[in-house]
Protein backbone atom coordinates (compact mmCIF):
# COMPACT_ATOMS: atom_id res chain seq x y z
CA UNK A 1 0.00 0.00 0.00
CA UNK A 2 1.13 3.48 -0.80
CA UNK A 3 1.60 5.68 2.32
CA UNK A 4 2.65 8.99 2.43
CA UNK A 5 6.43 10.19 3.61
CA UNK A 6 6.47 12.65 6.03
CA UNK A 7 8.70 15.51 4.43
CA UNK A 8 11.40 16.08 6.84
CA UNK A 9 12.50 12.12 6.14
CA UNK A 10 11.68 12.67 2.33
CA UNK A 11 15.46 12.60 1.96
CA UNK A 12 16.04 9.03 3.19
CA UNK A 13 14.16 7.65 -0.17
CA UNK A 14 17.23 9.51 -2.27
CA UNK A 15 19.97 8.86 0.11
CA UNK A 16 21.05 5.63 -0.59
CA UNK A 17 21.11 6.65 -3.78
CA UNK A 18 19.25 4.82 -6.65
CA UNK A 19 18.41 5.58 -10.31
CA UNK A 20 15.43 8.20 -10.33
CA UNK A 21 12.94 8.00 -13.36
CA UNK A 22 11.78 11.87 -14.23
CA UNK A 23 8.53 12.01 -14.93
CA UNK A 24 7.40 15.58 -16.88
CA UNK A 25 4.21 16.78 -18.14
CA UNK A 26 3.05 20.29 -19.67
CA UNK A 27 -0.36 20.75 -20.69
CA UNK A 28 -1.11 17.48 -22.22
CA UNK A 29 2.64 16.65 -23.07
CA UNK A 30 4.18 14.16 -21.30
CA UNK A 31 7.21 12.27 -20.94
CA UNK A 32 9.85 9.97 -18.79
CA UNK A 33 13.39 10.02 -18.62
CA UNK A 34 16.10 7.79 -16.20
CA UNK A 35 18.22 9.48 -14.30
CA UNK A 36 21.42 7.88 -12.27
CA UNK A 37 22.72 11.25 -10.88
CA UNK A 38 20.18 12.86 -8.19
CA UNK A 39 21.01 13.49 -4.71
CA UNK A 40 19.33 14.94 -1.12
CA UNK A 41 20.25 17.98 -0.46
CA UNK A 42 18.27 19.35 2.78
CA UNK A 43 16.09 18.35 5.26
CA UNK A 44 13.96 21.44 5.73
CA UNK A 45 12.58 21.95 3.56
CA UNK A 46 13.63 18.59 1.58
CA UNK A 47 15.45 19.79 -1.18
CA UNK A 48 17.32 17.73 -3.72
CA UNK A 49 19.65 18.31 -7.31
CA UNK A 50 18.79 16.11 -10.36
CA UNK A 51 20.91 16.36 -13.44
CA UNK A 52 18.49 17.03 -16.58
CA UNK A 53 20.72 17.25 -19.83
CA UNK A 54 19.27 20.28 -21.74
CA UNK A 55 19.07 18.13 -25.06
CA UNK A 56 16.72 16.39 -23.27
CA UNK A 57 12.69 16.73 -23.90
CA UNK A 58 12.16 15.91 -20.70
CA UNK A 59 13.70 18.83 -19.72
CA UNK A 60 11.54 20.92 -22.34
CA UNK A 61 9.09 20.21 -20.13
CA UNK A 62 10.81 20.84 -16.78
CA UNK A 63 11.43 24.31 -18.33
CA UNK A 64 8.18 25.17 -19.10
CA UNK A 65 6.21 23.65 -16.16
CA UNK A 66 8.90 24.14 -13.34
CA UNK A 67 7.83 20.97 -11.63
CA UNK A 68 8.48 16.97 -12.44
CA UNK A 69 7.99 13.68 -10.21
CA UNK A 70 10.88 11.58 -9.18
CA UNK A 71 9.44 7.92 -8.85
CA UNK A 72 12.15 5.02 -7.69
CA UNK A 73 12.21 1.84 -9.51
CA UNK A 74 12.51 -1.53 -8.42
CA UNK A 75 13.90 -4.68 -9.51
CA UNK A 76 11.00 -5.52 -11.93
CA UNK A 77 11.29 -2.05 -13.65
CA UNK A 78 14.93 -2.98 -14.67
CA UNK A 79 14.26 -3.44 -18.05
CA UNK A 80 11.71 -0.17 -18.37
CA UNK A 81 14.09 1.71 -16.58
CA UNK A 82 17.31 1.00 -19.23
CA UNK A 83 14.06 1.43 -22.14
CA UNK A 84 13.42 5.09 -20.98
CA UNK A 85 16.80 6.30 -20.71
CA UNK A 86 17.69 5.12 -24.58
CA UNK A 87 14.47 6.53 -25.74
CA UNK A 88 13.94 9.89 -27.21
CA UNK A 89 10.09 11.49 -26.02
CA UNK A 90 10.43 13.47 -29.18
CA UNK A 91 8.99 10.22 -31.13
CA UNK A 92 6.09 9.29 -29.10
CA UNK A 93 4.78 8.95 -25.03
CA UNK A 94 7.19 6.27 -23.41
CA UNK A 95 4.46 5.62 -21.33
CA UNK A 96 2.11 3.94 -23.79
CA UNK A 97 4.84 2.67 -26.08
CA UNK A 98 6.63 0.76 -23.02
CA UNK A 99 3.07 0.08 -21.21
CA UNK A 100 3.88 1.93 -18.00
CA UNK A 101 1.03 2.58 -15.67
CA UNK A 102 0.89 5.80 -14.09
CA UNK A 103 0.47 7.47 -10.81
CA UNK A 104 -1.62 10.44 -10.38
CA UNK A 105 0.41 13.01 -8.02
CA UNK A 106 -1.12 15.13 -5.34
CA UNK A 107 0.54 18.16 -5.76
CA UNK A 108 2.29 18.28 -9.23
CA UNK A 109 0.89 17.96 -12.94
CA UNK A 110 3.10 15.23 -14.09
CA UNK A 111 2.63 11.30 -12.83
CA UNK A 112 4.62 9.26 -11.08
CA UNK A 113 5.50 5.45 -12.55
CA UNK A 114 3.15 2.67 -11.03
CA UNK A 115 5.26 0.06 -9.84
CA UNK A 116 7.83 1.90 -8.76
CA UNK A 117 8.53 1.83 -4.82
CA UNK A 118 8.89 5.62 -3.80
CA UNK A 119 7.78 8.88 -5.56
CA UNK A 120 8.71 12.49 -4.53
CA UNK A 121 7.03 15.22 -6.20
CA UNK A 122 8.77 18.54 -6.75
CA UNK A 123 9.05 21.79 -7.44
CA UNK A 124 11.79 23.71 -9.65
CA UNK A 125 13.79 25.98 -7.40
CA UNK A 126 14.85 28.44 -9.86
CA UNK A 127 19.06 28.63 -10.49
CA UNK A 128 18.86 29.55 -14.22
CA UNK A 129 22.88 29.83 -14.07
CA UNK A 130 23.34 26.34 -12.70
CA UNK A 131 20.80 24.66 -14.75
CA UNK A 132 22.33 26.98 -18.24
CA UNK A 133 26.08 25.57 -17.27
CA UNK A 134 25.81 22.39 -15.56
CA UNK A 135 22.29 21.09 -16.49
CA UNK A 136 21.58 20.81 -12.56
CA UNK A 137 18.43 21.49 -11.03
CA UNK A 138 17.29 21.82 -7.67
CA UNK A 139 14.39 21.30 -6.60
CA UNK A 140 12.09 21.45 -3.33
CA UNK A 141 10.17 18.07 -2.74
CA UNK A 142 6.53 18.94 -2.17
CA UNK A 143 5.09 15.49 -1.22
CA UNK A 144 6.29 12.22 -0.59
CA UNK A 145 4.80 8.75 -1.10
CA UNK A 146 6.52 5.24 -0.86
CA UNK A 147 5.74 1.17 -0.50
CA UNK A 148 4.95 0.52 2.92
CA UNK A 149 6.24 -2.73 2.13
CA UNK A 150 9.52 -1.30 1.16
CA UNK A 151 9.58 1.60 3.13
CA UNK A 152 8.85 1.82 6.81
CA UNK A 153 9.14 4.09 10.13
CA UNK A 154 11.15 6.48 7.74
CA UNK A 155 13.36 3.75 6.80
CA UNK A 156 13.86 1.14 3.95
CA UNK A 157 13.43 -2.24 4.95
CA UNK A 158 13.27 -3.87 1.71
CA UNK A 159 11.91 -7.35 3.08
CA UNK A 160 11.26 -8.17 -0.68
CA UNK A 161 13.88 -8.67 -3.02
CA UNK A 162 11.75 -7.36 -5.62
CA UNK A 163 11.11 -3.95 -4.31
CA UNK A 164 14.74 -3.21 -3.58
CA UNK A 165 15.80 -0.28 -6.05
CA UNK A 166 18.58 0.51 -8.81
CA UNK A 167 21.47 1.38 -8.73
CA UNK A 168 22.80 2.45 -11.98
CA UNK A 169 26.66 1.01 -12.86
CA UNK A 170 26.92 1.46 -17.16
CA UNK A 171 26.07 -0.05 -19.86
CA UNK A 172 22.59 -1.21 -19.13
CA UNK A 173 23.94 -2.60 -15.89
CA UNK A 174 22.67 -2.37 -12.61
CA UNK A 175 23.31 -3.52 -9.09
CA UNK A 176 20.14 -3.92 -6.38
CA UNK A 177 20.11 -2.48 -2.91
CA UNK A 178 21.57 -5.38 -0.62
CA UNK A 179 21.88 -6.85 2.84
CA UNK A 180 20.73 -4.22 5.88
CA UNK A 181 23.15 -3.83 8.23
CA UNK A 182 23.07 -1.99 11.65
CA UNK A 183 26.82 -0.80 13.03
CA UNK A 184 27.36 -0.71 16.67
CA UNK A 185 28.74 2.50 17.93
CA UNK A 186 32.26 2.18 18.72
CA UNK A 187 32.90 1.41 22.26
CA UNK A 188 36.40 2.58 23.65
Amino acid sequence: MIAPVPLAKAYRLLNHGPVVLVSSAHGATRNLMAAAWSMPLDFDPPKVAVVIDKSSYTRELVDASGEFVLSLPCRQLAEATLAVGTRSGRTGDKFDALGLATRASSVVAAPGVAGCVGWLECRVLPEPHVQAAYDLFIVEALAAFAEDTAFQNGRWVFADASQRTLHHVAGGNYFVTGEAIAAAPERL
